[in-house]
């Protein structure tokens, strides 16, 4: 892994500088807001309008890790805003849901590992007490989203990200009742969302009160039977996040499967990943977050396997960062975002047009944590 990282490490240190150059001026700029994307270049403001957006902890987490990859205090102030912006979603119960995780974790959870604030581990306790209780007993899964009876056996791939939240509480507090919430659930995914062949199901709809699978349903990607690549994304570090944690071997093999997957395709399209794998080739959509985020699974990966794998799996992180800072990054000063060509879901109408190849925060959060995994960094944001 090491080799890998020191044969590329001119682009990895000139790319970093590039980000930092930017994003010095950014934190500044953008301290007052929890950015989702940008409007004519500059950052929207998910505070003033839905302050629970499912979003709105990647900015704060972004800027924490740029804190540590620089020792500028500026990015810790920042980070310190975006915490408090987030305490009126706190107030706002029935909109939480499933991404507590990405909301907090990544915020206040950063916050307390990285200073000690007291504050932010209460407010991360809170937060994972509401995951908790989304869990069902019986059908053994976390609810996603709210709603009706409609969606009361929804799962989606996504919550094995949010799973890091339980697994910190658990630690934390010497409680192991949200780790076995975690577990169940990491669990119920390798046997309902992730296919043999390492491809994986967005949404899968449960049965209530025993377990069992009522339906598949394409959510985000172009087909129940097709492969979102942000949804693949998610499985490739979710699987990683658990087998940290846990140490389950069977957790190991899948974030490989998912892993193998995802290179295998996103290599025909040089490393730019499109939005769903099994969608149809024209027209040619891409989703840079799925690529970014994948990358910092791999790099976790890296770590826990063989020699050479090791130095495989890297290999393919740089190839995909490498492709992105090339074809889809930003460092000019007259745009807010770093990441762009995002892509929400797979378009199916005019609306979801709308959100395809655009800048979304979570590009620039991976991005910039893949950058600092690269530099040596060890803190472990999840």
């Amino acid at each position: 892994m090491r080799n890998v990282i020191a044969q590329n490490q001119e682009w990895i240190d000139q790319t970093w500088a590039k980000l930092e150059h930017k994003l010095s001026k950014v934190t500044v700029k953008s301290r007052n807001k929890l950015p989702y994307t940008t409007i004519d270049g500059v950052h929207d403001d998910k505070s003033e309008d839905y302050v629970t957006w499912w979003t709105n902890g990647f900015w704060g987490g972004l800027n924490w890790l740029m804190y540590l990859g620089t020792g500028n205090e500026e990015y810790k102030k920042t980070a310190e805003r975006s915490e408090e912006l987030l305490d009126g979603a706190f107030s706002i119960y029935t909109q939480l849901n499933h991404d507590v995780g990405f909301m907090w974790h990544l915020v206040s959870g950063a916050n307390y590992r990285i200073t000690g604030n007291p504050s932010s581990c209460t407010r991360n306790l809170f937060a994972a007490a509401s995951l908790f209780a989304r869990y069902n007993l019986d059908g053994e899964y976390i609810r996603a989203w709210n709603g009706g009876d409609e969606r009361a056996g929804y799962s989606i791939i996504d919550c094995l990200m949010n799973l890091s939240l339980l697994y910190w509480a658990s630690e934390e507090i010497g409680d192991d009742r949200f780790k076995k919430i975690a577990i169940s659930h990491m669990n119920m995914a390798l046997r309902d969302h992730i296919r043999p062949d390492g491809s994986v199901n967005h949404i899968v709809n449960h049965e209530i009160e025993k377990v069992g699978v009522k339906e598949v349903l394409a959510g985000q990607g172009y087909a129940a039977d097709s492969c979102w690549s942000r949804g693949l994304a998610w499985a490739v570090y979710g699987c990683m996040i658990s087998y940290i944690h846990v140490g389950k071997e069977e957790y190991l093999e899948a974030a490989k499967r998912t892993a193998n997957y995802f290179i295998e395709h996103c290599k025909k399209t040089d490393y730019l990943p499109v939005v769903d794998f099994g969608a149809p080739e024209e027209p040619v959509l891409y989703d840079s977050t799925a690529g970014v985020c994948t990358a910092c699974g791999l790099l976790e990966l890296a770590k826990y396997v063989s020699k050479e794998d090791a130095q495989m799996y890297t290999q393919e992180a740089i190839n995909i960062l490498k492709a992105c800072d090339e074809r889809f990054c930003n460092y000019e000063d007259d745009e807010d975002a770093l990441v762009l060509m995002g892509t929400v879901r797979y378009p199916k109408n005019e609306i979801a047009w709308k959100e395809v190849h655009i800048p979304i925060i979570y590009g620039d959060f991976f991005f910039v944590e893949a950058m600092l995994k690269l530099k040596g960094n060890e803190f472990f944001i999840w």
